[in-house]
């Protein structure tokens, strides 16, 4: 444990995990500087979010639901309460610890709001996967906050920290929740970047909140899967054959029976250890469809049945068999009539009558879509309990070149990515585990390819995915990308405008946002009213039945107000009294009489939410909210320290 450790700051969760990892079985991960990494989450302050006009892009419903925030994303996070455990995937690309990827300030070990940026860590710095796993450490944290309980984490890796950051995901979400390791194909052809095997793969790694909450979607079907359903009989309905034995024969002894072939003549069973998916009655209805009559008969056949059940003849239960009852050769013929006919009965014996038992399966009753397996085959697939390791090839995944020349192609050349991931494998993720209405949020957002792809999928699927996007860019060099490179994406493909030549415009819209002062008491009580007014919007709807109110914050384009700075879904005004520190900040009657003046003005309710530093009139149509401790508590904040209240 480290020195400086104060336990009494520490939350409950993190007390009994502590003590579990000292006392209890299992394998534990350890670094140094762990616990105060487990702190740095809870101390860091959000910030006031400042909205940038003229940076946000597209229609006024897609401004209102999707969001770029430019600033570290540890402090986003935090600035994030009003989203805490509404956000149904976070999929995300963070630096991969190359070296010169990403920074860290040794300040943040006691103060995680030093607003020193830290230094590029090196590929040759001794203490280059600690500092990573003490970067990362406090955001998978909040990650984890961030998710819905029935919420997925999908987060982009390669070798380097594939297995540090596996086991932090391991015990921060629960080796149970995790549903899948894929590996998916980077490139497909040899590279000379390593001196024994050449690296062609990445990986990303699928943590549920709660494994038994979560939903893995289907993927489309593809042309190929169901080019197999044929109607080789005329049948209405185009099908194919599928096996007609299933597990379980132990268990079923009453379905393993024989049945005789119309055909043949011959008597089929199951294979070892499977049954027939129907009992006697359902095959003895298909048989007689045939045109040859059929009865159940008991047959010297204990043996052969207690061999595939796996149990001693003596032992076996008695079943009769499902055979003909009228003359071999009668039956022969009738079934061949039939079978030249058309249109044959549920239970067929292969296209020619000579092969084991099958049952027809209809395409319609199919499940209109595939789960993604452990491989990419064409079998029909049914539910797996888990992904497991899986394993995309480019095909079905693209390929990091094909990522870099899709944003080539969007922006122009020249904006110095030299690694992006591929639209396909993105759009693939988001389309498997997040809701076709849900909430994607990337927090290493690079140059906007999630956001790209749920505008995307949102186009093609009439879908109504919003997007949030947290990104920094390099604002020591003069590289805020998130003002350049992220917004120019996210414009272009949302009007169309790409570089090379013009695409069909995805529609949509974003409001970009920028970190700027702390919210802390002390803070809130200097801020200027410009500065007051984004954090009373920010925090109006960050908890409670607040929290899916719509607010439309009133701007320059509006009839000018003192007080009225938004309204609600309800259209009921929100009010803020305050000039600044040292002026006007007090709801007085004065204050209330022009409040409910501006409430008529703009044709709102009379319900009046007002925010000042104190409220000296008594009045039944205001709700009243005081600056600074109702907007320290809407943030998640404790009002006596300030630290992150614990989750729910």
């Amino acid at each position: 444990m480290d020195d400086v450790t104060e336990l009494q700051s520490l939350p409950i969760e993190q007390l009994i995990e502590m003590i579990r990892e000292k006392t209890g079985a299992g394998v534990n991960l350890s670094f140094p500087g762990k616990v105060l990494a487990r702190q740095l989450g809870r101390r860091v302050r959000p910030r006031n979010q400042r909205t940038v006009k003229s940076l946000s892009a597209g229609d006024e419903h897609g401004r209102s639901r999707n969001l770029i925030i430019e600033g570290d994303n540890l402090q986003a996070l935090a600035s994030l309460y009003r989203e805490r455990g509404q956000i149904d995937m976070i999929l995300t690309d963070p630096p991969y610890n190359t070296g010169g990827d990403f920074r860290y300030n040794d300040k943040w070990d006691k103060d995680p709001n030093d607003p020193d940026m830290g230094e590029f860590v090196g590929s040759d710095d001794p203490a280059k996967h600690t500092k990573w796993m003490k970067f990362m450490y406090p955001r998978l944290q909040m990650m984890r906050a961030m998710l819905k309980h029935s919420g997925v984490l999908a987060i982009c890796i390669d070798s380097r920290e594939l297995f540090h950051l596996g086991q932090m995901l391991d015990e921060l979400f629960g080796e149970e929740n995790r549903l899948a390791i894929i590996n998916w194909q980077k490139s497909y052809s040899p590279r000379s970047d390593n001196r024994h095997v050449s690296t062609a793969t990445e990986y990303v790694l699928v943590y549920a909140k709660d494994e038994r909450l979560a939903k893995t979607g289907l993927q489309p079907r593809t042309a190929t899967m169901d080019a197999r359903y044929r109607n080789p009989d005329g049948d209405d309905r185009v099908w194919k054959g599928e096996n007609f034995s299933g597990p379980k024969a132990f268990t079923h002894q009453g379905m393993v029976y024989g049945i005789q072939s119309p055909f043949t003549g011959e008597v089929h069973y199951p294979p070892a250890g499977k049954c027939w998916r129907a009992p006697q009655s359902d095959a003895l209805r298909w048989l007689s469809e045939w045109g040859v009559e059929y009865e159940l008969r008991e047959v010297d056949d204990a043996a052969t049945r207690a061999a595939i059940i796996g149990v001693a003849a003596g032992d076996v239960r008695k079943v009769r068999a499902v055979m003909i009852k009228s003359d071999l050769d009668d039956a022969r013929q009738a079934a061949e009539e039939r079978r030249e006919s058309g249109h044959w009965p549920r239970l067929v014996f292969g296209l020619d009558g000579q092969g084991r038992p099958q049952q027809k399966k209809y395409l319609e009753d199919v499940k209109q879509g595939r789960v993604p397996m452990t491989y990419w085959a064409d079998d029909d697939v049914a539910e797996p309990d888990v992904l497991g390791d899986v394993s995309w090839d480019h095909e079905e995944s693209g390929h990091s070149q094909a990522g870099v020349n899709e944003l080539t192609a969007i922006v122009g050349a020249g904006h110095g990515f030299e690694t992006v991931k591929p639209m396909k494998l993105m759009t693939k993720l988001i389309q498997i585990w997040c809701p076709p209405t849900g909430t994607v949020l990337d927090p290493f957002a690079g140059s906007g390819t999630t956001a790209h792809a749920a505008l995307k999928l949102n186009h093609d699927q009439g879908s109504g995915r919003r997007f949030i996007l947290i990104e920094q860019g390099r604002p020591e060099s003069g590289d805020s990308y998130a003002k350049t490179l992220t917004v120019d994406r996210l414009r272009r493909v949302i009007d169309g405008g790409w570089a090379k030549k013009k695409h069909a415009p995805l529609g949509g819209g974003f409001t970009f946002k920028t970190l700027e002062k702390k919210v802390d008491a002390k803070t809130l009580l200097l801020m200027e009213r410009d500065e007051m007014i984004d954090t009373v919007i920010a925090s109006h709807s960050s908890t409670g039945s607040r929290r899916n109110a719509v607010l439309i914050p009133l701007g320059d384009d509006d009839e000018p107000y003192k007080y009225l700075v938004a309204k609600n879904a309800s259209n009921e005004g929100i009010f803020l009294v305050w000039s600044g520190a040292g002026s006007n900040t007090d709801l007085t009657e004065e204050a209330y009489e022009e409040i409910a003046e501006e409430a008529e003005s703009a044709k709102l309710a009379d319900v009046y939410h007002v925010y000042s530093r104190r409220n000296l009139i008594v009045t039944d149509d205001v709700i009243w909210y005081q600056i600074p401790d109702r907007i320290l508590s809407d943030f998640g904040l404790d009002i006596r320290t300030e630290s992150f209240t614990e989750e729910g």
